[in-house]
């Protein structure tokens, strides 16, 4: 078992303003944290011994309650909007204040990691949680120091979380009793009202999604990536549903990270040092990496068990359907020591499109990659939402809108450099409908989408031909070693072609209607790129 309060000896949380707690664990190990959550009643083992606790009123993050503080250092450099909502440096120093006091009559853990693989570019955070499985969550999820880093650890960041202090929007300047706040000027989060633990993750992943690119010319990605057994690195882009965990975690291919990474001019690494997957439907046979990864030193957040037991019900969805766990990188076997692999051979940008429009794969010009990754696709299908009868067009840009503090411009253009510096292959893969739209057409097999990326990932495609899709423009092999002609052009495959060419139109639209709110600073090569509406 680990050590117990490992740290500097020199470490005071009085560098962070706090002068007087009741008392302070530094750096406790997670069999010690698990005991306190137990202890306070916070949490319960389950049957495969990790630990399951609820995160209270809010089971998902809340991005209407998620501020950047506006001051010199940011007014002219974020893209400010719905996404990056300003708050004023006076009420941050006001939450923090009561924050602080709140803390006076509590137990409070301290945790000490670093994010960042690459040392190059590694950053070092302090975190101070009101709960002891907020800190076993940051021992989890992110790069964990030695006991000699500890004896000489120094933050760069600081966290302070408080899950049970409340603000008052009244006086605080914040919309609700939650928030979480980012302060690049102090480099410190803040974070109240809430204990779901993404907003830890998450506050984290926008401060590098600003630092990186801004002052080291890394791009900051919202991917999973993995390497070949001939090192050759890939990339995997996609929002919820469009199969990025799964097609990731490949047997023949060592895991580098699930969520969030950096692309340097050297090399692809992983921000983080652990997983936090959603479990809802969870089984062994669909995603065994994540199953067998739940036990002990694993969080499991707002799941049920079976009645009467402490086995896990992955399908019960009474407290949310956004169940979750996190556990270290460790429990993952094909996991690449030092999470880092050489720059990308290949990069797919995953969208289930449940229009049944977009090719199963196609290869894109450096534009065209701009262009999707700025548009960051996918569709939700009809029966997943209250109200949603006909597929529905989801738009994220970079594939990680709420977490991406600049103008999506920027990060698309580091993408084109890169992709041209380093020659790689960008690949758009429809995971989704064909045949016909969702309700008519059927889903595109997994074994079918799982041979193009295999082919992709060979060179086999490489030296075939294409044809380009009329709307899309989109560059379509004709042929692929494992997948029947017919399957590679959408459009052959629905029995109505004409019904095919007027939904192809219609989320032609769509994309271009979305395209609106980036193309003032898109360049030329971007719009170009956009789709054309073919008339009827």
């Amino acid at each position: 078992m680990e050590k117990f309060d490992i740290k500097n000896p020199a470490a005071s949380l009085k560098t962070l303003g706090i002068e007087k707690v009741k008392a302070e664990h530094w750096n406790l190990s997670p069999e010690a944290l698990v005991q306190e959550a137990i202890r306070r009643g916070q949490g319960f083992l389950t049957e495969s011994g990790a630990i399951a606790v609820e995160t209270g009123e809010f089971t998902g993050r809340s991005p209407q309650d998620r501020f950047i503080v506006k001051d010199e250092e940011t007014a002219g450099s974020i893209d400010w909007g719905p996404v990056n909502k300003p708050i004023d440096n006076q009420y941050f120093q006001q939450l923090k204040s009561k924050i602080i006091d709140y803390f006076a009559d509590k137990e409070v853990f301290v945790r000490d990691a670093y994010v960042c693989a690459d040392d190059q570019y590694r950053m070092s955070l302090r975190l101070v949680s009101e709960y002891p499985w907020s800190n076993q969550f940051a021992y989890n999820m992110f790069l964990r120091p030695s006991g000699e880093e500890l004896q000489s650890f120094e933050p760069e960041w600081s966290i302070l979380c408080a899950p049970g202090f409340k603000a008052d929007p009244a006086v605080d300047g914040t919309r609700q009793a939650n928030f979480a706040i980012i302060n690049f000027s102090e480099k410190q989060i803040i974070i109240g009202g809430t204990g779901y633990t993404g907003e830890i993750k998450k506050g984290v992943f926008s401060v590098l999604n600003y630092v990186l690119p801004k002052e080291h010319g890394v791009l900051s990605m919202h991917c999973s990536a993995n390497v070949g057994q001939k090192g050759d690195t890939a990339i995997f882009f996609g929002l919820s549903g469009t199969g990025k965990t799964t097609l990731s975690a490949d047997p023949n291919r060592e895991l580098i990270g699930d969520d969030e990474h950096g692309w340097s001019d050297r090399s692809v690494f992983n921000f983080e040092g652990g997983c936090y997957a959603k479990t809802i439907d969870l089984s062994e046979e669909k995603e065994p990496e994540i199953y067998h990864a739940i036990k002990h030193r694993a969080i499991l957040e707002n799941i049920k068990c079976y009645p009467g037991t402490r086995t896990v019900d992955f399908s019960n969805s009474e407290i949310t359907e956004n169940t979750r766990v996190s556990y270290p990188i460790y429990h993952i076997d094909n996991a690449i020591e030092g999470s880092q692999g050489a720059a990308p051979k290949n990069i797919f940008f995953l969208t289930c499109d449940a229009f049944g429009v977009l090719p199963p794969i196609s290869k894109l010009t450096t534009g065209q990659a701009m262009y999707h990754f700025m548009s960051g696709y996918t569709a939700k299908v009809a029966g997943t939402e209250a109200g949603i009868t006909e597929p529905q067009a989801t738009f994220s840009a970079c594939f990680g809108a709420p977490f991406m503090p600049l103008h999506p411009a920027e990060y698309a253009k580091m993408l084109g450099d890169k992709m041209e510096a380093q020659n790689v292959n960008v690949w758009l893969v429809n995971t989704g409908w064909t045949g016909g739209e969702y309700g008519t057409g059927h889903r595109i097999k997994l074994k079918y989408t799982r041979a193009m990326i295999g082919a992709a990932l060979r060179g086999e495609l490489e030296h075939v031909d294409y044809r380009k899709h009329d709307v899309f423009g989109l560059q379509m092999p004709t042929s692929c070693p494992g997948v029947k002609e017919e399957v590679l052009n959408p459009r052959a495959t629905w029995a109505d072609q004409a019904a095919y060419d007027h939904k192809a139109n219609h989320l032609a639209e769509l994309f271009n209607r979305n395209f609106e709110l980036f193309a003032d600073k898109a360049d030329d090569s971007i719009k170009a790129a956009a789709p054309k509406v073919l008339a009827n």
